[in-house]
């Protein structure tokens, strides 16, 4: 073996050989988990009834599909992530501009709230959202929920942001000056345009978070798919089958984004 070989290192797999060998340990992997979570059902006695499950999700009646109570939680565990979504966006972007501003106060306004919101439990968040800045607000249970999470996601974003607008050569920032561009055409026309290339992709996998820390609002009764789900099992106590087909729609959302993501990635790369 020559130099050059070695700082190469072994010959990589073929993709395809790689690929499968990726979707034959996730099969094991995901058969362990299903041999594991049978296997203790029937040690418990549990009795299966998976033919019970469907109907919560949609049923028909007389010729017309009405949706059960887990699709109508989707659509609002859904809804919530996309308006979180937009709110992140803007709380991450208006911080990460006013921390790069040279503010002495906003920065440090910045610093408190990616700190503050970074390091205490999302949980304790979302309480004093509902217990303190809810009735201060007048806002109700739902937007309590979208604002808390935008809140928390945001100081995340403000970082992705950040570092984005810092990863544009000092070159570019130097030429919009030159030619006269006012703090805010600099942003708008130079900078934020070529820091979206760097941002997106972790952008959406930021994404891919908030749907799964979506499932907190349900711990102040906004009806969600994981507070549907909980109702359903109360009244059922269907409690294997229903959380595992919550978590399987969960996986089924947050796997079809992440592999966007990827695809996004991919394109961005050419």
């Amino acid at each position: 073996m020559n130099a050059v070989e070695r700082m190469q290192g072994p010959p990589k797999a073929p993709f395809a050989w790689r690929r499968l060998s990726d979707l034959v340990q996730f099969g094991l992997f995901a058969g362990l988990i299903v041999w594991a979570t049978v296997h203790g059902a029937g040690r418990m006695g549990y009795n299966w009834q998976w033919y019970r499950v469907p109907r919560y999700f949609f049923r028909e009646i007389d010729g017309d599909i009405y949706l059960g109570p887990l699709a109508k939680g989707l659509i609002v565990t859904l809804e919530i992530s996309a308006l979180a979504l937009v709110l992140t966006v803007l709380f991450g972007l208006f911080a990460a501009i006013l921390r790069q501003s040279g503010s002495l106060v906003g920065g440090a306004l910045v610093r408190v709230y990616i700190e503050a919101i970074r390091n205490t439990p999302l949980l304790v968040q979302l309480y004093l959202f509902y217990f303190v800045l809810s009735p201060i607000l007048g806002i109700d249970r739902y937007w309590t929920g979208v604002l808390c999470l935008a809140v928390f996601e945001g100081a995340f974003a403000a970082e992705i942001f950040r570092a984005g607008i810092e990863a544009v050569p000092k070159g570019q920032w130097e030429a919009g000056r030159s030619l006269g561009l006012t703090a805010g055409h600099l942003y708008r026309l130079v900078v934020l345009p070529q820091a979206l290339r760097l941002v997106l992709p972790p952008l959406t996998g930021l994404s891919v978070s908030l749907v799964k820390h979506s499932a907190i609002v349900s711990v102040i009764a906004v009806f969600d798919l994981t507070n549907e789900g909980r109702n359903v099992i109360a009244d059922t106590f269907l409690t294997f089958e229903i959380w595992l087909a919550v978590a399987a729609v969960y996986l089924a959302a947050t796997g079809t984004m992440s592999a966007a993501v990827g695809l996004l990635e991919r394109r961005l790369k050419t």
